[in-house]
């Protein structure tokens, strides 16, 4: 009772603190890291491997990006799209770009072939900025998506990958030999005089229910509204911590953890990519206290084999989401754990929950209706409609009783709480309303979530409406993955869902086909298309030869029988193969292979 009661009171009084940022203010993101520099000076801002950057080379670093973008014409509401992996060289890109008011587009380093020439066709950039480390990557787009980009290529020491023969030549411009002749004076503040703290500074791609990847506008208020939020409820110091291992191009780690550190003048550590054995060791050398987490990230930790020291670290808040009921108090107490911060949320939502007391398996709690834009109303999953009353309006779910969670939008852009940015794409912004859900006239924000809540203001959550599933922390669209199979010589037609899997989060990923006459199923030749077609995350886990497609009436695919057959190679004649990341292929599935899944001992 007493936990519930200081978490009002502290959810409460973080709302005056962001009450102060208008969409109709000046204060950006780069005023607030010049402001970082003036106050922290020499400490350490970003520490990744032996380098350490100080809050005032990180704010030199950007001034000469901006130095550079300006000399090349770009300016307030320009995007730049910028593909690298996590180092610190991707701040200064996209700090420098905020001090001319541009707009960042963050492009996830996992995409490839269509995706990847959606993801930079959709920013409508005319510029990218691609570390060395992405380059390989970047040569699977399109030569017509990259004709029409001018490519300069910032230089990392650890990249070890081939150039691409797309790239070769004067395709390439050396960013890091202009950037040496920049000055790294402030550019000037009057060079973003016109910019608000409602205008976008990102483009922040989401995979969103249907079709490729939309990219999100995200402006300076909701970057404020991330991280100073969860600083507020951390209590983030200068004394503080930050131990980032997810990627920069998401909303959880390049927003709530980076705008968290920012906001409390803490330092960050970056690793490039996530690993699980090297974890907690990193932890101790950087002296972490607080870490941003997915819940599969937890799963991967405790999936380690025990260690006397486990409990031996410096980490005492984890703040993220995705945290499963059965593996939250076992992680809280194999490592030391003093608190576990889940929230709700997404890149585009306008709304969201903070579970600020630790409550198992919810992902937040907001003891006063008022003081949220958040509805749940029924949503009938066998139709994929919303239920209406008599009068035509949807229904709201009384406690313990699943719905769609809806965020109401205001009238006005310029009220700050609840506003709906949008997509950069006026239609995919329009499918994501509702309109006239409880009264004429009202547009809310479909989260495409179902969730409940109980009687005392905890939100659980359910599951994903339609055909979007989650795996590896990321939505992943079975439309979108079906489509790009679809090019795959030998498929008749592709049908993607996702299965449940024993000891894992989320769905993984399975493909059901119809292989076209005398065609055969070659998993190395499969496995090799779907690394170069499809970020990890999305490609297929299992795949199922059918005889013929189970079609609806109107010839739509049928999922619900498949995903409930799963991958039972037992009980299933069809026959059925297993991604294999360490051979690079897809095994034929045997019943001892199923028996390693069941068990936990093999990983997917």
């Amino acid at each position: 009772m007493l936990e519930r009661l200081v978490s009002t009171v502290r959810l409460a009084s973080v709302l005056p603190a962001l009450a102060r940022f208008r969409p109709g203010g000046r204060y950006t993101v780069a005023d607030r890291l010049e402001e970082r520099a003036r106050s922290y000076g020499e400490a350490t801002f970003l520490a990744f491997g032996e380098r350490r950057v100080s809050y005032r080379e990180t704010d030199a670093r950007a001034n000469r990006v901006a130095h550079w973008a300006l000399a090349r014409g770009i300016g307030k509401g320009d995007p730049v799209a910028l593909l690298m992996e996590n180092r610190p060289e991707y701040i200064f890109s996209w700090g420098g770009l905020a001090k001319l008011g541009a707009i960042s587009a963050l492009i996830n380093t996992n995409l490839g072939g269509r995706a990847l020439d959606h993801a930079l066709q959709t920013a409508g950039a005319r510029h990218l900025v691609v570390g060395s480390e992405c380059l390989e990557r970047l040569g699977s787009a399109s030569p017509e998506t990259l004709a029409g980009l001018e490519i300069w290529e910032y230089a990392d020491a650890e990249a070890t990958g081939e150039r691409p023969r797309e790239l070769d030549g004067s395709d390439l411009l050396d960013l890091d030999r202009d950037l040496a002749d920049c000055p790294i004076d402030d550019p000037g503040r009057r060079l973003r005089e016109d910019l608000r703290t409602g205008d976008d500074l990102f483009y922040i791609y989401t995979s969103g229910t249907t079709g490729n990847p939309k990219a999100a506008r995200f402006s300076h208020l909701r970057f404020f509204q991330g991280g100073d939020g969860f600083a507020w409820m951390c209590g983030t110091s200068p004394d503080d911590v930050e131990y980032l291992v997810l990627p920069l191009y998401h909303t959880a780690g390049g927003v709530v953890a980076v705008g968290r550190a920012l906001c409390g003048g803490a330092s960050l550590a970056l690793r490039r990519r996530f690993s699980a054995s090297r974890f907690w060791d990193d932890s101790r050398r950087y002296g972490a206290t607080c870490f941003q987490y997915i819940g599969e990230l937890c799963r991967y930790l405790l999936a380690q084999p025990e260690r006397a020291d486990d409990a031996d670290n410096p980490i005492r808040i984890a703040v993220g989401n995705g945290m499963r009921p059965d593996i939250w108090q076992a992680f809280q107490e194999r490592f030391g754990i003093e608190r576990v911060i889940e929230f709700y949320g997404a890149t585009e939502a306008n709304t969201g929950f903070v579970n600020y007391d630790g409550k198992v398996g919810a992902v937040g709690r907001m003891p006063f209706q008022q003081l949220t834009n958040a509805r749940l109303v029924r949503f009938d999953v066998e139709t994929q409609t919303h239920p209406r009353d008599e009068d035509g309006f949807c229904i709201e779910c009384a406690p313990d009783e699943p719905g769609e969670l809806l965020g109401k939008v205001p009238q006005s852009r310029l009220v700050p709480q609840g506003r709906f940015e949008g997509y950069t794409s006026r239609e995919d912004s329009e499918r994501k309303l509702l309109h006239d859900v409880f009264q004429k006239g009202d547009a809310w924000f479909r989260s495409g979530d179902l969730l409940y809540r109980d009687d005392e203001g905890y939100y659980y959550f359910v599951d994903r409406i339609g055909d979007t599933f989650r795996w590896k922390g990321e939505n992943v669209s079975t439309q979108e993955v079906a489509e790009i199979l679809a090019a795959l010589p030998g498929l008749e037609l592709a049908n993607v869902y996702g299965v449940e899997v024993p000891h894992a989060d989320g769905r993984a990923g399975m493909l059901a086909y119809v292989p076209k006459a005398g065609a055969e199923f070659d998993g190395t030749r499969f496995y090799a298309f779907v690394e170069e077609q499809l970020p990890r995350y999305a490609a297929p886990v299992f795949v199922r030869a059918l005889t013929e497609a189970d079609v609806t009436g109107t010839f739509k695919l049928r999922k619900v029988a498949l995903q409930r057959e799963g991958f039972d190679c037992e009980r299933i004649d069809d026959p059925i193969w297993l991604r294999d990341d360490a051979a690079k292929t897809y095994l034929r599935l045997t019943p001892a292979l199923l028996a390693e899944i069941r068990s936990g001992e093999r990983s997917l």
